[in-house]
């Protein structure tokens, strides 16, 4: 079996929302450029709040307008092996960040970075919440989500193929 060149772990909070939505956008990318093969995602969470549910409704409802299913997807949170595993794991905001920072190992902390470091032309800081907000929310977070993964799969392109 192949085994993949590189591993990206996405992070939010309860793995609901952000974090499956980026693992699918990014997994559709690298489907369309036929990376998969080199390039593994996977998405978790910096709480354990939903272990096993699917995402969030109204996240499934959004991506899959723009045709990217969520369905098969389950919650689960980052385990401590997560840290040795993935390559890079992209938090979606701060507290995130902040919490993996915490748990991570001195010698794996270069791997954590912001999922909004990739924005190529958006100026933001981090991937908001938009649980506890309006379709809007939703909307924004899959705009956000779409525009970091191109630059993502630019960098990870010039990784794999070096």
């Amino acid at each position: 079996m192949n085994h993949p060149e590189f591993k990206i772990l996405f992070v939010c909070m309860g793995n609901i929302c952000r974090s499956p939505t980026a693992e699918a956008v990014f997994h559709h990318k690298l489907t369309e450029r036929r990376l998969l093969h080199k390039v593994k995602v996977d998405s978790a969470g910096t709480h354990n709040y939903h272990p096993g549910s699917p995402p969030d409704a109204r996240s499934q409802m959004h991506a899959r307008k723009r045709g990217y299913d969520l369905s098969h997807l389950r919650a689960c949170a980052v385990v401590d092996t997560d840290f040795e595993e993935f390559d890079l794991l992209l938090t979606m905001d701060w507290d995130n960040r902040a919490l993996l920072e915490e748990r991570c190992p001195a010698q794996h902390q270069h791997k954590i970075r912001g999922l909004a470091e990739f924005l190529q032309t958006t100026s933001a800081s981090v991937i908001p919440d938009p649980y506890y907000g309006g379709e809007q929310g939703f909307e924004q977070v899959l705009d956000l989500i779409e525009e970091s993964s191109e630059g993502l799969l630019k960098w990870v392109t010039q990784k794999v193929e070096a």
